[in-house]
């Protein structure tokens, strides 16, 4: 088939703008990693915020979901996608400044923190909408797995040197300085993706804008889809349940056993290379089972581990390497799905529907974050981090479900060629060079 790319151990990786995506991406996961580690632990060792705090602040994270999720969909697809990139990456970069700034100014509060949390997050949700949108514009609806599974794996090598390189820069310098760091990585990230020469067709004119029409439009086509209503609502079960888990992990290795801030990031680290083998065994997996039962079996087989770390007890009970173990699986299941999802969502949306579709299922994808944040806050302020641990591991499980009940049960799941071109043309096999 000529329009088919030939088969090359680099791949993607031989077309010069994909490989400045991929550094970018680099760059800004690492400073994503970095604040992740750093920025609850501003709360939790400078702050001494308590455990409803952090999930109040875990909250403020992700509200950006629920705010500006569904119009940032209509609004991205109005625009240019690396435009929106670039400047929400230098953005958020200056953002993140604010907080040691205010650190060394002796003025940095957990209201302060709370308020940089949630402008950061609302700027996380415009980029995340233009990144998973402007993959299929970049590398033709062809070759989306192995984009997706380039990018999931240096993120999830990123995961792995993030939690690595932030852990040392809070004990020697503490967690609100750390963040210049991430801070730096954000804003590299946004000036690499600027030198990208592929230039997309400006999105065409639909006469005067209407919000709302648009945002229906999108909403209608995933919840009218199958397949995609089934991705986003066990992806709105997992997170939910996963922040509850993450708001009390970190509460847990550093008030429970005791963890210094390197012990926590060596912890982290860990997941990082449950994901770093997930990004690498995705595709195989998915050419195996297909991407429908991947979907599901991923959850359902890595999250039941989840529940050793909260068995961990310092001097006795599970060990930690055990237990970072089953978080490390957790991890590897997570990259799995989100690879095989992503490809199947990106494969099955028009093009002029990709940023709106994106953003609903963001929307009810991650509309739950912050609810998690807060019932991960309140349940652990209540019953304790181990409690809400066990809470959080069997509410990821069940996540599974959705899809197992859905057409992607089956390795018959709706595939490109099947639907990819509905609304939309047939399914892009054009090689990178050509996706302009």
């Amino acid at each position: 088939m000529t329009g088919m790319p030939r088969p090359s151990r680099f791949g993607l990786l031989r077309d010069p703008d994909f490989g400045r995506l991929f550094a970018a991406t680099a760059l800004g996961q690492l400073g994503d990693r970095i604040a992740f580690l750093a920025l609850p632990l501003v709360a939790i060792t400078a702050l001494r915020a308590d455990p409803f705090q952090v999930g109040l602040l875990t909250a403020m994270t992700t509200a950006g979901s629920l705010l500006v999720g569904l119009p940032a969909g209509a609004w991205v697809d109005r625009m240019r996608k690396r435009t929106v990139m670039i400047g929400a990456d230098l953005v958020r970069a200056l953002v993140l400044l604010a907080i040691p700034l205010a650190w060394w100014a002796g003025r940095l509060t957990v209201w302060w923190l709370y308020a940089i949390a949630l402008v950061h997050g609302v700027l996380t949700v415009f980029f995340d909408v233009a990144y998973v949108s402007y993959l299929p514009h970049l590398v033709g609806r062809g070759r989306l797995v192995e984009g997706n599974s380039r990018l999931s794996a240096i993120r999830s090598v990123t995961s792995i040197s993030g939690p690595v390189v932030a852990a040392p820069l809070v004990g020697a310098v503490s967690a609100p300085a750390t963040l210049l760091a991430s801070s730096a990585g954000m804003a590299l990230s946004g000036l690499l993706a600027a030198t990208i020469r592929a230039q997309e067709c400006r999105p065409e004119p639909t006469g005067s804008p209407r919000l709302r029409l648009e945002v229906t439009e999108g909403l209608r086509f995933v919840a009218r889809h199958p397949a995609l209503r089934a991705i986003v609502l066990g992806d709105a079960v997992f997170n939910l349940f996963l922040v509850m888990y993450q708001t009390m992990l970190l509460v847990f290795l550093e008030r429970e056993l005791g963890l210094g801030a390197f012990a926590v990031g060596l912890v982290l680290s860990g997941m990082g290379c449950g994901a770093l083998l997930g990004a690498l065994v995705a595709a195989p997996v998915a050419q195996r089972v297909g991407r429908g039962p991947a979907i599901w079996l991923a959850p359902l087989v890595t999250c039941p581990l989840t529940v050793l770390m909260p068995v961990v007890r310092p001097g006795g009970g599970v060990s930690l390497y055990v237990a970072a173990v089953g978080l490390a699986a957790l991890s590897l299941g997570g990259v799995v799905r989100v690879v095989a999802q992503s490809s199947l969502q990106q494969a099955l949306t028009p093009d002029r529907l990709l940023g709106r579709a994106s953003a609903t299922a963001r929307f009810v994808s991650w509309g739950g974050l912050p609810l998690g944040g807060l019932l991960g806050g309140a349940s652990g302020a209540a019953f304790g981090a181990p409690t809400t641990l066990w809470i959080g591991a069997f509410g990821m499980t069940l996540s599974f479900l959705p899809a197992f009940l859905s057409p992607l049960r089956s390795r018959t799941a709706p595939t490109p060629s099947d639907e990819g071109g509905r609304d939309g043309g047939p399914a892009d096999d054009r090689q990178p060079s050509e996706a302009r």
